[in-house]
């Protein structure tokens, strides 16, 4: 069993709510709700959150994602499931969250921003780093995930 350990909402409420506000943010830019979902679940999968990945993958079956694509979705490369601009969002998605690899290349970049413009390009690199902060915290205080009823 997993230590207990500090709530962020609870010890440090105004931080929460500053997360909780990028959070509404990404919610409010032109992203689908399958390509925050793919980012969101792309980048738990890499961080090995099991709180954030039990969250969005029901969320994205919620909105209308197959199963198919969420159980392949970490080997997306190694398939023709996924189109043109989620393959641009999933390459930023990773680049950026294995930033201690050489940060985002320029081919990624310049991908990204051919596909998607620069403001939707800005939406994504936002919800990306959002994500990547909620892993964080999920994973650094010991999250649990329920179990089903």
């Amino acid at each position: 069993m997993m230590q207990k350990r500090i709530n962020i909402l609870k010890d440090v409420p105004a931080a929460y709510a500053a997360q909780s506000a990028m959070e509404k943010y990404v919610g409010t830019t032109s992203l689908t709700p399958i390509e925050k979902e793919l980012i969101k679940i792309r980048a738990s999968q890499i961080n090995g959150c099991a709180f954030c990945l039990n969250m969005h993958t029901a969320d994205a079956r919620k909105n209308g994602e197959t199963e198919q694509r969420i159980y392949v979705l970490s080997a997306w490369r190694e398939t023709e499931l996924f189109t043109e601009t989620e393959r641009a969002i999933l390459a930023l998605t990773e680049e950026m969250t294995l930033i201690s690899n050489g940060g985002v290349s320029d081919n990624t970049y310049s991908e990204a921003e051919r596909l998607l413009g620069e403001h939707k390009l800005a939406e994504v690199m936002m919800a990306i780093v959002t994500i990547n902060g909620w892993n964080r915290i999920a994973i650094s205080t010991h999250l649990p995930v329920s179990k089903p009823q």
